[in-house]
């Protein structure tokens, strides 16, 4: 009898379709990411990150397997002044000469409500690469995603600069980054 039913069971998992998994691209006139960071002990400066691209590849019926792969142009970055964004453009911080792109690539997703989950991947900023974990929030439930209709992602992380070789300005600059993402993806 186990003869019989191990082909049958091994047909039938070949058989089983797989999980339908949608792919979205990241709308750059519609997304933008923001990095806050404390200036002083008093306030706070933040530069803005207007050009991105990437996409995400999602199954409803398998939520903890994401492959969102998002790349910014730092070279664009914009700070509140000229001499911010100089700055953050230069060796000490972002180096854009050297490391035009930051990029993060999540493999994996945890839901923790219906339009809320925690990403796990890796942020790559001037040429270091350290695992990060961003909260999202989407526009509407991922597990009723059908592939048709575009999906709103927010997404927060705070890093610590210096763990990515930004030391620079120690006592005038934080360490921690507050960094908020916003894009619209629409299906490929």
């Amino acid at each position: 009898m186990r003869s019989r039913v191990a082909p049958l069971f091994l047909l039938l998992v070949a058989a089983a379709p797989a999980p339908a998994s949608y792919a979205y691209r990241v709308d750059p006139a519609a997304s933008a990411v923001a990095a806050k960071v404390g200036f002083m002990g008093l306030g706070s400066k933040t530069a803005n990150f207007p050009a991105m691209t990437g996409g995400v590849t999602l199954s409803p019926s398998a939520m903890d397997r994401i492959a969102l792969n998002v790349s910014i142009d730092a070279t664009r970055l914009t700070a509140g002044d000229s001499v911010t964004t100089n700055r953050l453009k230069g060796k000490d911080f972002f180096d854009v000469a050297n490391h035009p792109m930051v990029s993060f690539k999540g493999t994996a997703l945890t839901m923790t409500g219906a339009a809320t989950g925690k990403v796990a991947g890796q942020l790559t900023a001037r040429g270091v690469t350290r695992p990060v974990t961003l909260a999202v929030t989407f526009s509407s439930p991922p597990a009723k995603a059908t592939g048709r209709d575009p999906i709103g992602l927010t997404a927060t992380t705070t890093i610590n600069r210096r763990d990515f070789g930004m030391t620079a300005y120690s006592l005038v600059v934080g360490k921690k980054v507050a960094i908020t993402i916003k894009t619209r993806m629409t299906p490929v």
